[in-house]
């Protein structure tokens, strides 16, 4: 991954330089081509489309396999927000914003491009805050030289040309600092001098409305390195095909004789092609005359299925091995598959999703530090410390094997942290409370079925010693 520095103290928040500005697009222009080519295996626009050569040019599609397993499995289920203080003004601000489908966008971008790009906005006569995807190929963070590579700007682009060459190429580019938002016109010309005399406006967000989110260090796509074996993969079927053809289209070798002159007269005493008529008629009837000690037979080339498909394979269990995203589609992954067996088959997957998590976590922070900053601004206070943040893998669950394992713990382990296992359990307190409340009804229901009423004991319960005593003196006057 490069990263676009600049010393501190050479950019001025009020005042960006327009000349700086111009010569850190132009470089990011030159190093563009990397995530146009993810992008293109993506949508299958592959290499092997532009081989010339070939009779046959199929696109067998790992990449956009690969990507949409992968960022499925990461982000496929909305991230979820838990705090000890009250945080619903900023769930419901991220509800409104759209977080989640913009979440969906960026692990897909990520498993593209390697890094994608955020900018949380508000819209026109609107007082919310809006999130959207910005593409990698037109946005780019600029950071200063220091150790911490503390973010300075952000700039979002577009070049807007001049095919008729009168005027040189211009930059529409959104530059975003921490306090201001520029829009700014720039010319490509390194030879006239360039004065910023847009005004900036602010945005009052309190950070870079910006947020940057690697897929790994190096910010390297999922399938990236795995171009040369999808290129193998497509030539190989391609060839496959192609050899296919040719041993359905067999040369005809006729030894001894001729199958026709070189011309004949047909009824109406027209010359044509003897070969070319005779050829005709043999595909029709499918039978063919030839004198004694003449034969015919087919010409074919030798085709060996058998090595072909071990070697198709070999490429394909390569391309996932070292994705770390297996095939879902393989024989293995069956529905009797265990929840143990299951967790070692991703175990490759896994590790890379949690590289993944760790990074976009930290893109969330920053979300949530801006959301809660604008909020503030609005009279509705959020603490953004100790919000946690948690990440649901998008996997089939045995619910079977669940129900048996929170069976087993029952009385052994809190209700609470077995009904957090249970995945179509959404809130755990509210789960608890509904328990509690259906076994208080059942209890009421079965005293009433069996007449077990609440006995109202009398005013004064007579005491049975009494009764003998007065029983004894009774006698005693007799």
């Amino acid at each position: 991954m490069y990263t676009f520095t600049i010393p501190r103290e050479e950019f001025d928040e009020l005042n960006p330089n327009k000349q700086m500005l111009r010569k850190l697009i132009s470089s990011h222009i030159s190093k563009v081509d990397r995530l146009k080519r993810n992008m293109a295996y993506y949508e299958g626009k592959h290499d092997i489309l532009n081989d010339k050569n070939r009779e046959n040019k199929l696109v067998c599609n790992h990449a956009r396999d690969i990507s949409d397993t992968a960022s499925s499995y990461f982000i496929g289920n909305p991230v979820s927000y838990k705090s000890e203080s009250d945080i619903t003004a900023l769930t419901d601000a991220l509800e409104i914003a759209g977080a989640d489908e913009v979440d969906g966008d960026n692990g897909l971008e990520l498993s593209i491009y390697g890094l994608t790009y955020e900018y949380i906005y508000v819209k026109e006569n609107e007082t919310c805050l809006s999130v959207k995807n910005v593409s990698a190929e037109n946005t780019f963070m600029v950071k200063d030289d220091s150790i911490e590579e503390n973010e300075l700007f952000a700039v979002y682009y577009y070049v807007k040309k001049d095919d008729a060459n009168t005027k040189p190429d211009r930059y529409m580019a959104t530059v975003l600092t921490p306090n201001y938002k520029y829009e700014l016109a720039i010319q490509n010309d390194k030879t006239i001098l360039q004065e910023t005399t847009e005004k900036p406006a602010p945005h009052y967000m309190g950070e870079i409305p910006i947020i940057e989110y690697l897929n790994n260090k190096l910010a390297i796509g999922d399938f990236e390195l795995q171009i040369p074996l999808i290129d193998a993969y497509n030539a190989l079927m391609s060839d496959r095909v192609t050899d296919k053809e040719q041993f359905i289209d067999a040369i005809l070798a006729i030894y001894g004789t001729l199958l026709a002159d070189d011309e004949i007269e047909d009824e109406n005493g027209e010359k044509k092609d003897g070969m070319e008529a005779a050829i005709k008629q043999l595909k029709k009837r499918k039978v063919l005359e030839v004198p004694d000690g003449a034969k015919a037979e087919y010409l074919t080339r030798t085709f060996d299925e058998s090595g072909v498909e071990i070697l198709k394979k070999a490429i394909e269990q390569d391309i996932h091995k070292f994705s770390h995203i297996p095939c879902m589609t393989d024989e293995s992954f069956g529905g009797n598959v265990s929840g143990v067996a299951m967790e070692f088959k991703l175990l490759g997957m896994e590790n890379i999703t949690k590289i993944k998590t760790r990074y976009y976590r930290k893109g969330l922070r920053k979300r949530i530090k801006i959301f809660c900053n604008f909020l503030s601004l609005q009279g509705k206070q959020v603490d953004p410390t100790g919000i946690t943040m948690t990440f649901t893998r998008a996997l089939p669950k045995n619910l079977l094997e669940i129900s048996q394992i929170v069976s087993n713990l029952w009385g052994k382990v809190s209700r609470k942290t077995l009904l957090s296992q249970v995945p179509f359990v959404q809130n755990v307190d509210d789960e608890l409370a509904a328990v509690e409340k259906e076994t208080e009804e059942n209890l009421k229901r079965q005293q009433e079925m069996f007449g077990m009423q609440i006995n109202t004991p009398p005013d004064k319960i007579p005491n049975p010693e009494d009764n003998s005593k007065n029983t004894e003196e009774k006698d005693v006057d007799e």
